[in-house]
């Protein structure tokens, strides 16, 4: 009977290592593996449970930092609203001042005024021609609105609180439950009297509901301009939080306070100028009607109106809001921290956060991005520029001719003052809005256009007295 064959040595011992060599990456797969199951697990738990409620809101909780205990990611960039970061056209760089006791400030933005004296001549007369500021974060939205010398100069209303604090608690403690009513109430009070009646600048309360979180609208203003502008629409009826959609909710929370408004009547009612629509010339047209100004310019004698931050009605005539882009979408877009969405709430400008607010649709390098924006910029700014000294010019044309004698009624006077109010109201319609124009490229460019037309208009009738 013959023999087994011997298996070599050195064969049985690869044959051994290639066995273990089996095991371990076996191990290692099902190690792997079943770490990444945990972690799906562990995510899709996460997307179960957002937050954990760690306190109970209320509709009247107010404080930022007790809703912060549920929402700690939101809130933690809510806290970086303080950061002054300056973009080419907006921003603000922290500027060092002397506190007093009189405004305890110690880091302010860079005065528009002084960047531009210009500025002083087109707000002659009035409380922005003392002080204009670059604008901070929500964070300093209620200090810089406090200690701004304008409440030096004039004596301002307690409806400036509307969009500059977290009023939605405190109207309703002023009107027993009813926000409109405390609206009304807070308008009629000097500011010093409505200041101690707020606590904080923008808070959660103001735009979600403490049980469901949905998006809401709490600002009396915009629920009464937008209900005019849907009836000039043809839309009766028309309630916000009922019949918005959620898209919307995302535009009308910013639109709350980024907009045009004026003070009305003796009792200083919030009005958002929507009657006609949100065009500037809809909007001037409803000032012409209702014979409003908000000051009379001390070189002209012009009944001259100020625009305030018309983001809103100028990104209403762009393309992000033809193509369904919310203001949220840009300015607190979506981000992913583990496995929970959440909307970036350190809100800011999208140049500031290129990959999360632009790339997400537009596929280009950051660099390409940022310096197609910059040129929207720098030709409005260029237009912007040309509007100015048009307007200055006019100005200094009219003052001259009353120097000179021309009567106060004298249709060639009164004809270019109307022409410098137009101009003016056109101009400052761009200089306050906050987007250099990106927000409506075309629309900045023609309503700048149309402001130098009507100066040299202006120019041309005083010129013909």
């Amino acid at each position: 009977m013959s023999a087994e064959p011997q298996i070599p040595e050195s064969v049985r011992s690869k044959a051994m290592r290639v066995a273990l060599l089996t095991v371990l990456v076996a191990s290692g797969v099902t190690i792997v593996g079943l770490a990444f199951l945990t972690t799906i697990v562990e995510r899709k738990q996460e997307a179960k449970n957002p937050f954990f409620r760690v306190v109970e809101l209320t509709d009247d909780t107010e404080d930022p930092a007790i809703w912060g205990k549920n929402f700690p990611l939101q809130y933690d960039d809510y806290r970086r609203t303080v950061d002054q970061v300056r973009t080419k056209y907006g921003g603000s760089e922290a500027m060092p001042r002397t506190p007093t006791q009189a405004d305890p400030r110690s880091v302010v933005s860079q005065s528009r005024l002084e960047e531009d004296p210009r500025l002083k001549t087109m707000w002659a007369g009035y409380a922005f021609a003392a002080d204009f500021r670059e604008e901070r974060g929500h964070a300093f939205m209620l200090d810089d609105q406090t200690y701004t010398d304008r409440q030096r100069v004039v004596k301002q209303p307690g409806t400036c609180m509307h969009c500059h604090a977290s009023v939605y608690v405190p109207y309703k403690k002023l009107g027993d439950g009813d926000i409109i009513k405390g609206f009304e109430k807070m308008n009629a009070m000097p500011y010093p009297e409505a200041r101690p009646l707020v606590k904080h600048p923008v808070t959660c309360v103001d735009c979600h509901d403490s049980q469901t979180m949905a998006l809401r609208i709490t600002r009396p203003g915009f629920i009464e301009g937008i209900a005019a502008l849907k009836a000039a629409q043809g839309v009766k009826n028309y309630d916000v939080n009922r019949d918005a959609t959620r898209q919307e909710m995302r535009s009308y929370v910013c639109a709350q306070c980024h907009v045009e408004y004026y003070f009305k009547g003796a009792e200083k009612r919030l009005v958002y100028p929507w009657h006609n629509g949100l065009k500037v010339e809809q909007m001037l047209a409803y000032y012409d009607e209702v014979k409003h100004r908000d000051w009379t310019h001390a070189d002209t004698g012009a009944a001259a109106l100020k625009v305030q931050h018309p983001e809103f009605e100028l990104w209403s005539q762009g393309i992000h809001a033809r193509s369904g882009v919310a203001c949220a979408d840009c300015h607190m877009p979506f981000k992913r921290v583990g496995a929970t969405k959440i909307s970036d709430h350190h809100v800011r400008s999208p140049l500031l956060n290129i990959s999360h607010a632009c790339q997400t649709c537009h596929k280009w390098p950051e660099a390409e991005l940022k310096a197609r924006v910059e040129n929207i910029q720098d030709r409005t700014y260029q237009l912007r520029n040309q509007a100015m000294d048009a307007l200055m010019e006019l100005i200094q044309d009219i003052k001259s001719a009353r120097a000179s004698g021309l009567a106060t009624n004298h249709p060639a006077l009164v004809k270019a003052q109307d022409f410098q109010r137009k101009s003016q109201f056109y101009l400052d319609f761009v200089e306050a809005e906050n987007s250099m124009g990106f927000h409506a490229p075309q629309e900045a460019a023609r309503i700048l256009a149309e402001s130098i037309n009507f100066a040299r208009k202006g120019q041309i009738a005083i010129r013909e007295k």
